[in-house]
């Protein structure tokens, strides 16, 4: 079946700019202390509930719309 080539693939999430990393890891930490969430010391999500990690990824995904918007709507107007 065609809709299951995805089984013999690897996932991963592979940043399109690696040098990225950094700054989404802050925005993570910043978005998560904003909604009063502790990001754990060790990296393991382990013990945190679904709606946790996808409220924080949510946001996440928020934020970066607003910031692309920003910056194509600066862009636009500077031409």
């Amino acid at each position: 079946m065609a809709g299951n080539q995805t089984n013999n693939q690897s996932r991963t999430n592979n940043l399109v700019v690696p040098q990225a990393t950094a700054a989404l890891q802050q925005l993570k930490y910043e978005i998560a202390q904003e909604l009063g969430i502790p990001i754990p010391q060790d990296g393991y999500y382990g013990n945190y509930t679904t709606r946790d990690t996808g409220t924080i990824g949510g946001y996440i995904t928020k934020r970066l719309v607003q910031i692309g918007e920003q910056q194509l709507t600066g862009s636009r107007n500077t031409r």
